[in-house]
């Protein structure tokens, strides 16, 4: 199969268009969050704060693609972009695991900040996604079900399948 971006100009605006797409839901979620955060005054937790990052990038990557013009720059922020949103996928996963089960003790430690200011990178990032206490916390779940972390999940796991699903698409004639 011949590469999806180059000599195809019909998938290539598919796949930009797509990119700003992404890039304009990304920077929703983003604004979501700081509702969240801001108007109702729910604290994230270090992992949300990660899934915030990997949304940022996400989006930035995805941006990259709908802006670009070379098929090799494109192709790179697609890989990036698919990257970052089945980290945060994972990341999600990892606090919808800890609301469902959640730990005996109920601290989620220092912020993210003060961790990094304090500790060398190979120490904050196990800090940070071993998550517990606020981590687990369900406040602000729709219905009493869905919540923010199984939002971000979907939100993550939604884009890595909208990207996959361009780059396995046939060849338009």
């Amino acid at each position: 199969m011949k590469s999806l971006f180059v000599h195809d100009q019909h998938v290539d605006l598919f796949t930009k268009r797509l990119g700003l797409y992404i890039a304009l839901l990304c920077t929703g979620v983003i604004l979501f969050g700081l509702y969240l955060q801001h108007g109702l005054g729910l604290v994230p937790c270090p992992m949300c704060i990660v899934q915030r990052y990997l949304v940022i990038a996400t989006g930035i990557f995805a941006l990259l693609v709908g802006l670009s013009n070379r098929p090799w720059l494109m192709r790179t922020g697609v890989g990036l972009s698919v990257l970052s949103a089945l980290t945060g996928a994972g990341v999600a996963a990892r606090q919808s695991w800890l609301q469902w089960y959640p730990p005996e003790f109920q601290s989620c430690g220092r912020d993210l900040f003060g961790m990094i200011e304090s500790f060398p990178l190979q120490r904050v990032l196990p800090m940070l996604l071993k998550g517990d206490g606020d981590c687990s916390s369900t406040e602000g779940a729709l219905f009493g079900v869905i919540t923010i972390a199984n939002g971000s999940f979907m939100v993550f796991s939604f884009i890595a399948v909208l990207w996959i699903w361009t780059l396995s698409k046939p060849k338009q004639l």
